[in-house]
This record gives structure tokens, C-alpha cells and sequence, in this order.
């Protein structure tokens, strides 16, 4: 058995079915772990869901495009290339399926005793791994209960930092955007919510510039995707960026846990 975790599909279902058959994927055998972004941009979203839907050994973290599905289904508006989903005829299983699942996985590999953290988007330096799970749990629970509600007010850049008296809607939105949106941040992990690319304000860094080093000593590793100008890059061997932009027309990845392997399958 092993265990896989796959950057953004985007929608992209030729590319996953493609990079499935790559790893020689087992159903009921293998596990498969995504990084969330399973839709919106690609052809083909409903698909991607669909079939992710019919196999148990296949799970993901949420990312922000869908919780923007999960928003849309909510308030029954078809939209873009989202269209086909919310007008499916299985769209509340869909939006069960999607609403049920987790913003932080923690996966643990027994023969090298590694630790894995997968996300959307990262986990700020200002939280401990420990914290993060909490925090992501918090939000999960909010969700699975209130989801109207929850998807309502998750829209927005502000607060743009975190503080542990937060709470209410802007302590949701905070942990959300650390989430699912980050990719650079400033002092204290002040976001920069504008910028997408490589370069940001004067003062800012990639998130997982970390100046701690216990992960190193701690044997942990912080699985993400959502920034696909990265194409993987992050000189930094506990940190395993996989989206490579798929949908833009560059690759889809997956790295085994065992080994940390990698798998690619052109776009095209």
C-alpha cells in the first residue's frame, strides 16, 4: 500500500485519470490525498468530483476554489466553468461531500517516522502544526454545521493578520485565508492578498520561509499547493509545493509519501 498526495486538478479529469494510471494507482489498496482546488478553470470539474465521490481511498483538504463551489451551491447560482456542477442532478451530494471535508490532514509515515501536514495553501509560522490542526478543525466543525453561514462570511482580505482574541466572523475569515489563500506574508504573518506571482511588497517573504528549524529535527513536512507560479520551487526540501500549474498548461504532480517520489503528466 502506499500513499499519494496530488496537486491542484483544476478540473483538469484527463490529466488526473492519466497521473492515476502513472502510479499505477490500487483502488482499495492505495490511498490518494488531495490538496484541495479539485475544481473551477479545467473542462471538466463534475468529473473530477464524480469520481472522487465513488472511491472511499480517495480524500482531500479544502481549497478556495472549492469553498467557491461550496458558496455557489449554497445559494443555487450556476457560474462559469462551475456551471455544469451546480446544475447537476447530484449537487447536494456534491455539496455533502465537499462541506464534510478537512482544511488540515496530518499523515504520519510509519517506516520513516516522518510527519506530513497537508493543506490548501500552508500553515503560517505563528502556528504550531498542533495549533493549525485545532484552529482547522474549529472552522471544519463551523462548516459542517452552519454552512450557509459560514460561506457567507468567509469572503474578504481583512483581518489580515492573526490575533488569538479574534473571533466571530473575522476569526473565521483569518483562518480560512491562512489556509487556503496565503502565499506571502509580512511581519507577525501579516498576508499579502494581493500579489500571485513571484515577487511581493517590500518586506514580505513566501510563508514558509520559516526561522524555526524544528521541522528539520522533528523529521516534519508541509505538503501544499495553490501557488502555481511556484511550479514546485521552494528550496526547501520540508516544504513540497505541488501545484504545477495543470491547468495553465504545465504539469500535474504527485509525490509518495514513502519515498517522497515524484510523478508528473504533461497538460497536453
Amino acid at each position: 500500500m502506499s500513499t499519494y498526495v496530488i496537486g491542484d486538478i483544476h478540473g483538469c479529469f484527463n490529466q488526473f485519470i492519466n497521473l492515476l494510471n502513472k502510479i499505477n494507482y490500487k483502488k482499495d489498496v492505495d490511498k490518494i490525498i488531495l490538496v484541495g482546488d479539485l475544481v473551477n478553470r479545467g473542462p471538466d470539474s463534475l468529473s473530477v468530483l464524480n469520481f472522487c465521490m465513488a472511491d472511499s481511498n480517495i480524500t482531500t483538504v479544502l481549497g478556495n476554489h472549492d469553498l467557491y463551489l461550496l458558496y455557489l451551491l449554497s445559494i443555487d447560482k450556476a457560474k462559469g466553468k462551475l456551471k455544469e456542477v451546480v446544475e447537476s442532478n447530484n449537487n447536494k451530494k456534491i455539496f455533502e461531500w465537499l462541506k464534510n471535508k478537512p482544511f488540515f490532514i496530518e499523515f504520519f509515515e510509519q517506516s520513516s517516522k516522518k510527519t506530513f501536514y497537508i493543506t490548501h495553501a500552508g500553515i503560517p509560522e505563528i502556528w504550531s502544526p498542533t495549533k493549525a490542526k485545532q484552529l482547522a478543525t474549529e472552522t471544519s466543525l463551523i462548516l459542517k454545521k452552519e454552512p450557509a453561514k459560514m460561506l457567507e462570511i468567509m469572503w474578504g482580505d481583512e483581518p489580515n493578520r492573526w490575533e488569538d482574541k479574534l473571533d466571530g466572523q473575522d476569526r473565521y475569515r483569518i483562518i480560512i485565508n491562512y489556509l487556503t489563500r496565503m502565499r506571502f506574508v509580512g511581519d507577525n504573518c501579516i498576508l499579502d492578498m494581493k500579489n500571485k506571482g513571484l515577487k511581493s511588497f517590500k518586506g514580505y517573504k513566501p510563508w514558509f520561509n520559516y526561522k524555526s528549524k524544528s521541522h528539520e529535527k522533528n523529521k516534519e513536512y508541509y505538503i501544499f499547493g495553490h501557488w502555481a507560479a511556484l511550479n514546485g520551487r521552494t528550496r526547501n526540501d520540508h516544504f513540497i509545493g505541488l501545484d504545477t500549474g495543470c491547468v495553465w498548461g504545465n504539469k500535474l504532480t504527485a509525490i509518495r509519501l514513502e519515498d517522497k517520489k515524484l510523478f508528473q503528466v504533461e497538460a497536453k
